[in-house]
């Protein structure tokens, strides 16, 4: 975590993220016209006229929902607070995904905690059915007291992750080296709560506890920004926005990943002994 060195700093970022995901939530959609429930009965709710969504689990089931378009290229942003409490066993994954076995996919999941302990955030990206990049991270808020929002971009250049518009990841297209890059498979937005307590929580030392059942996460605030090839100026607009990392964008994403990250693919030499993924090497 943050020493108190970096306390003034941690502030800054903070502010800086609350007042541009209040930005961003002035634009957002409606989950009637924008979602279908998939699976879970009527644990996927929808509220306030389409603006609110809730998923919940319980013993019998957990609960999911689906973007009713696909996406190829663009910013996807959403708000979520997640299930608070003990959470331990439980994982609310918010993702884009194509179908099939070679499908691609960029994933965030939530994994679940013991309450007092910190929510890990999972990341990692899929292609051609292949994942295996896996970064997690600790957060540096409680996402289970307040919305935050959470935000792909994906470009042909870069997928970046983003926490309150804080980049915490990069996913850089490195098809020069022959890693396949996920940018000819449509996507839809996916979400899903659901028990994993053989592996979520303390590589499933901790069960989840049913009599705190049912655990609910909510949503709010989707917003979808399309960046279509080949129809307008790539350099206008919200298209330009969503370019690589600034200097300072840069600076940000060394804060979080020097402090917060603790789980890193490329780092693992036990785990590739013959030597790290082709990607990890740019």
């Amino acid at each position: 975590m943050a020493s108190s060195t970096h306390s003034y700093g941690f502030y800054v970022f903070m502010l800086m993220g609350i007042v541009i995901s209040t930005m961003v939530a002035t634009c957002a959609g409606n989950f009637h016209q924008d979602f279908d429930p998939t699976w879970g009965d009527n644990r996927a709710k929808i509220f306030q006229g389409g603006q609110l969504l809730s998923l919940s689990l319980d013993k019998v089931s957990g609960s999911g929902f689906k973007s009713k378009r696909e996406y190829l290229f663009g910013r996807i942003d959403m708000q979520l607070k997640l299930v608070a409490g003990n959470s331990a066993g439980t994982v609310t994954a918010y993702y884009l995904s194509s179908q099939g076995p070679t499908h691609d996919e960029i994933d965030f999941e939530f994994l679940g905690n013991l309450s007092g302990d910190p929510y890990i955030l999972h990341t990692n990206v899929f292609t051609q059915g292949r994942g295996n990049r896996e970064q997690q991270f600790y957060l540096w808020f409680d996402p289970t007291r307040n919305f935050h929002t959470y935000s792909i971009i994906w470009k042909r250049q870069h997928i970046i992750f983003l926490v309150d518009n804080m980049p915490i990841r990069v996913f850089k297209n490195a098809e020069s080296v022959g890693v396949p890059f996920p940018k000819n498979q449509p996507m839809r937005i996916y979400s899903s709560l659901w028990s994993a307590d053989d592996w979520a929580t303390r590589g499933g030392l901790v069960k989840t506890d049913w009599s705190k059942a049912p655990f609910t996460a909510y949503y709010r605030n989707f917003k979808a920004t399309s960046i279509s090839t080949g129809s307008s100026n790539p350099n206008s607009g919200a298209e330009y926005q969503t370019n690589a990392l600034d200097a300072y964008g840069r600076r940000r994403l060394r804060w979080v990943q020097k402090y917060f990250m603790i789980y890193n693919y490329c780092n693992d030499l036990k785990r590739f002994p013959q030597g790290i993924p082709a990607e990890c090497r740019n």
